[in-house]
């Protein structure tokens, strides 16, 4: 069988202090407290107030021909689905790809509009990018995130390239990139700051 070629990344957005979101997380409020007064997310300012100044990260964002993401990252619901909720993203998601969702709950396959489809993987990080890796064929598999599940990717030694979003605040609480990972080896790569973002990337060595 042929190795596959495309790399699997990660881009996630985090606080100085390493949060990639704060607790409470509502529908309301997908990252749950970030300190701001409801009106907006300010971990994501960056994608969403200044979004020409940072082109290049956002459209590299897209770039995965498959994803992989938490079942908090999917949604607020927890234990058996027993609501039908669909990702926060409305009926027309951004990743137009085959999005394999984390969860120990079965689910069958949810089909969107623009090429999303949300597949629901009950057993385990493995089996999810054995699927994406499928999937994407010689394109990258992204892991979106939230931080829970990069840290257990990273402690798998399963991620090839780290990107680095960060925020000029700090969070104090909520969910950390590389909690209880063990120590890793990072080449940086590529480092760029803009007004209201910091973007580094990593290499994670083996």
């Amino acid at each position: 069988m042929t190795a596959p070629t495309g790399k699997v990344t990660c881009d996630i957005t985090i606080s100085a202090d390493g949060y990639s979101a704060g607790h409470n997380q509502t529908e309301e409020r997908p990252f749950g407290d970030d300190g701001s007064d409801g009106s907006g997310d300010r971990l994501h300012a960056w994608m969403f107030d200044t979004p020409d100044e940072n082109r290049a990260e956002i459209d590299q964002l897209g770039a995965a021909k498959a994803f992989i993401m938490g079942r908090n990252m999917f949604g607020p619901v927890r234990g058996a689905w027993d609501r039908q909720w669909n990702g926060w993203w409305g009926d027309n998601p951004p990743f137009h790809a085959p999005v394999f969702v984390l969860t120990h709950h079965a689910r069958e396959p949810q089909p969107m509009d623009g090429g999303t489809t949300f597949h629901f993987v009950t057993d385990g990080i493995e089996a999810a990018l054995a699927q994406a890796r499928a999937s994407a064929g010689e394109g990258d598999v992204a892991i979106q995130g939230g931080a829970t599940t990069v840290n257990q990717y990273l402690t798998a030694g399963l991620i090839d390239e780290l990107r680095l979003h960060i925020a000029p605040l700090t969070l104090g609480a909520g969910t950390r990139v590389f909690e209880g990972v063990p120590p890793l080896k990072l080449e940086q790569v590529g480092s760029r700051s803009a007004s209201q973002v910091t973007h580094v990337t990593y290499r994670v060595l083996r």
